[in-house]
């Protein structure tokens, strides 16, 4: 690791991020983790992936710092069993026998950034900094999902059929006509739609549609 100490990252939250390094050099883990400290990041260090798998991770932004040569187990192939056991973490490689075969396996499989040693410190800052947004933003996006599951959840199956066809762009009274109601029944309906999700206006039901995957063929299906 060479170059300037960069000044402290910033990062938009209150949650306290983590920095995970795996790294079966001693000398290693203590660089980056007097590296990341000094800026003020949390960090954890591991000497192997078996010891990183047995630790329980905190529910909190975060990203791996991963050699990519590993005793045992491969970084790459610790990826891929990060996957298996569905641990979603975006993953930094470092390495210092990185070629053009390792470094599109790694991005193809989802890594953010491959660091070949020595690296500037100031590229490591830049790479966990753009790696924990990242995970924030997978954070945030995964937290209004499992709302909105929890408030589709409370409409009755006619509601979840009206739904997906107000946002399907139909008319009361065309819904009306599709599923065998009155318009005044389907008003009802839509009333009690919005109410329970929510929702501010149609635009906004519609973009909870499209981030449900509710479509018509869902709808029509519904009785």
């Amino acid at each position: 690791m060479t170059g300037r100490r960069a000044s402290p990252p910033t990062l938009a939250s209150a949650e306290e991020p983590v920095v995970f390094v795996v790294d079966d050099d001693a000398s290693v883990r203590e660089a980056l983790s007097n590296l990341f400290r000094s800026v003020g990041l949390r960090v954890e260090v591991f000497g192997s992936a078996h010891e990183f798998l047995q630790h329980k991770l905190p529910n909190v932004p975060s990203c791996l710092i991963l050699d990519i040569r590993l005793p045992r187990l491969s970084g790459l192939d610790f990826q891929a069993e990060l996957a298996k056991a569905d641990i979603h973490i975006p993953v930094i490689f470092m390495t210092g026998h990185g070629d053009i075969p390792m470094t599109v396996r790694a991005m193809k499989a989802g890594a953010v950034d491959f660091l070949t040693k020595p690296f500037r410190d100031q590229d490591m800052l830049d790479a966990v900094t753009a790696a924990i947004e990242r995970d924030r933003s997978s954070r945030d996006e995964a937290n209004v999902l499992s709302e909105l599951h929890t408030l589709f959840a409370t409409l009755t199956p006619r509601e979840r059929q009206v739904m997906t066809l107000v946002t399907a762009g139909l008319m009361n009274k065309q819904i009306a006509a599709e599923i065998g109601l009155a318009e005044i029944t389907v008003k009802i309906h839509r009333g009690h739609i919005m109410r329970k999700m929510g929702a501010k206006s149609l635009p906004d039901l519609v973009r909870m549609a499209e981030l449900l995957g509710v479509g018509p063929a869902s709808g029509r299906s519904q009785t």
